[in-house]
């Protein structure tokens, strides 16, 4: 074993234990991704297909199933210690035209 490799030990422990005080300190997380939530207003029910969301939202940050149908989850979601945490998420759930059968967008931003 090699003398140096106790301080290389040292010294990485130092840099991950100074790496996390930082994020620490700054206090802000944020999960997901920003999308133009100005779009939500141009969906329609039983009219909007998949291909027209992917256009106007892009690729979805998160897709799963509802009874066995097509969602696509678009959020983003930011925490803070110190300051005000905010929100912003929209589910689309799609029926088996690809079509959009239900939406729904929340947000916990105020209005300007």
């Amino acid at each position: 074993m090699s003398l140096l490799a106790p301080i290389v030990k040292i010294k990485s422990a130092l840099s991950a234990l100074t790496l996390s005080g930082c994020l620490l300190l700054s206090g802000c997380m944020t999960v997901g991704h920003p999308f133009p939530s100005g779009q939500v207003s141009v969906i329609r029910i039983g009219e909007t297909s998949q291909n027209d969301i992917y256009t106007s939202f892009g690729t979805p940050w998160r897709t799963g199933l509802d009874n066995g149908f097509k969602t696509w989850t678009y959020g983003e979601y930011s925490y803070n210690m110190i300051g005000e945490n905010s929100s912003e998420d929209l589910v689309i759930k799609f029926d088996k035209r690809n079509i959009v059968s239900a939406f729904t967008y929340n947000t916990s931003k105020r209005s300007k």
